[in-house]
């Protein structure tokens, strides 16, 4: 018998040969497209990440705060998916603010701009600053002054302002700070919230551009808000870069992480 060893050996290793996995892209592709889905669909409907890049609600959040937002405290609107990309009008699941609230919400002069800010008003509420002090139909809302707050901007210069724990109707109580009680738009008119509106304020009162402002912010329409701020997930000072790794320690406002909003 004719026996070539070296054709045995090669037939021996074509046999061992493991063929290629026939669809290992396709499966790879599927796996990632389930998994963006799975994302899109949590952020549509459960949870989105939000960053503060204003400090007109300091002292609640700070700029460089990160928090989620939940998608579905007050129902869904065409704002609650990505690019406002919905073909609907209203909320389904409809859902009503509390007095009190801090909400995301489509900047109602563009429909586009994110901004955060307290809701204080809701339908047919009568609103008014005198003298720095808000005024909920026709009733001054009572306003106490507690330490001053103190903190340090990314410049690491301290910043010192007066502070005031604000209870609102229905008992919540958050605080605010003020430069002064004297600025134009701590005086203003009634404003009386229409049906389906809210009016929102910052509670950095003197710095923040808010529903008291009507031709730039003006009443919140339901089917603007997006979501309700429930939590920070990460803050930092922004004294450290991306490539600065040695001042991540410092830059990170670790006693903020997981911390409610209220």
């Amino acid at each position: 018998m004719d026996f070539n060893i070296s054709r045995f050996f090669a037939s021996n290793q074509a046999r061992k040969k493991p063929k290629p996995q026939e669809g290992s892209w396709s499966e790879t592709t599927k796996t990632v497209l389930y998994a963006g889905l799975i994302a899109l669909g949590i952020r549509t409907l459960a949870y989105e990440p939000f960053n503060i890049p204003s400090g007109s609600m300091i002292p609640t959040l700070l700029v460089g705060d990160y928090l989620f937002v939940s998608k579905f405290s007050y129902g869904y609107s065409k704002h609650s998916f990505p690019f406002s990309a919905a073909p609907f009008k209203g909320r389904l699941f409809k859902g009503t603010p509390e007095r009190g609230d801090v909400a995301v919400f489509k900047l109602p002069t563009d429909n586009k701009t994110d901004y955060i800010k307290r809701i204080v008003g809701l339908p047919g509420d009568r609103i008014q600053v005198k003298s720095g002090i808000l005024h909920i139909n026709g009733e001054a809302v009572k306003r106490e002054r507690v330490a001053d707050f103190v903190f340090k901007n990314e410049h690491g210069n301290t910043t010192r302002m007066v502070q005031y724990l604000e209870t609102l109707p229905g008992g919540r109580v958050h605080p605010i700070i003020e430069i002064s009680d004297m600025l134009p738009q701590d005086d203003t008119h009634e404003y009386v919230v229409p049906e389906n509106h809210f009016f929102a304020m910052g509670d950095n009162r003197d710095n923040s551009k808010d529903s008291r402002f009507l031709s730039e912010v003006g009443y919140i329409p339901s089917e603007n808000l997006v979501g309700r701020a429930e939590f920070l997930w990460f803050s930092t000072d922004g004294s450290a870069s991306l490539f600065e790794f040695w001042k991540w320690p410092s830059a990170t406002r670790f006693a903020r992480f997981f911390s409610p909003v209220r």
